[in-house]
């Protein structure tokens, strides 16, 4: 099973950039793709950003295109999720997630997550 520890959340300024971190441990996949996914009360889970492992190739949720990035640190086994631009709407907690195989949104399709780390946009 693999582990995930997500980093970098907490209370942020509507502007600001903050960066998350997710420290990835345990098994490892040939072929695996990572996301991050946020929570808002009383919404469901989306995913805002993903990326093939292998390829490095990303997808973007509309509403955060232009304002996020995911990387990855390959010898690290992190992946990141620079945030900018942050609006109270942004505010969620953030799960990162892995899954074997390649990119795709849907929080079934994911198989470990971490705990998840609080992200408060105030205006």
């Amino acid at each position: 099973q693999v582990q995930l520890v997500e980093s970098g959340g907490g209370l942020v300024q509507a502007g600001g950039s903050p960066r998350l971190s997710c420290a990835a441990s345990g098994p490892t996949f040939s072929s695996y793709a990572m996301g991050w996914f946020r929570q808002a009360p009383g919404k469901e889970r989306e995913c805002v950003a993903a990326i093939n492992w292998s390829y490095g190739t990303t997808y973007y949720a509309d509403s955060v295109k232009g304002r996020f990035t995911i990387s990855r640190d390959n010898a690290k086994n992190t992946v990141y999720l620079q945030m900018k631009r942050l609006q109270p709407e942004d505010t969620a907690v953030y799960y990162c997630a892995v899954r074997r195989g390649g990119t795709t949104t849907r929080p079934a399709d994911f198989g470990s997550w971490g705990q998840g780390t609080q992200v408060t946009v105030s205006s």
